[in-house]
């Protein structure tokens, strides 16, 4: 499972010209299910993602995750982010979760993340969503859980 995090000032999701989430200060983190995910990825990469420590303490170093920041977070499913891309001018999709999978994976994800935090947000999975973020820093960090 793939979680792309970006530190942001704000974020938010539009579906049809309508604002669906969003949060202020916090992480957006882009999801990505791939095949042979499974819950045990998803709760791997939700420990890290709320663990991570990406926000500034008092003396300006990166000692200080989620919560400690008083950040909240916005979940974002992209299909793409599971893209095979080695070889040639189009990406492949083979290395991807079926979709039924990696919206029942993603919807775990999201459920388990508001047992930890009321401050949660989403996208919404199969959606033609348009993302708009202000990069704090710029801070983007690619996590990736391999199963197993």
């Amino acid at each position: 499972m793939i979680g792309l995090l970006q530190r942001v000032r704000q974020a938010h999701v539009e579906i049809n010209g309508q604002r669906v989430a969003e949060i202020g200060s916090g992480l957006l983190v882009l999801i990505g299910v791939q095949q042979h995910d499974s819950e045990n990825e998803a709760d791997r990469l939700l420990q890290r993602l709320l663990g991570y420590r990406v926000f500034a303490d008092t003396t300006g170093k990166m000692n200080l995750n989620i919560s400690q920041a008083g950040g909240a977070l916005l979940l974002v499913p992209q299909f793409t982010l599971a893209a095979d891309t080695r070889n040639g001018m189009r990406p492949g999709f083979s290395t991807a979760a079926a979709p039924a999978e990696g919206e029942r994976l993603f919807e775990y994800l999201l459920q388990q993340a508001r047992q930890h935090s009321p401050e949660i947000a989403a996208g919404h999975f199969g959606a033609d969503m348009q993302v708009s973020l202000v990069n704090d820093g710029p801070v983007t960090f690619w996590l990736e859980v391999k199963p197993g």
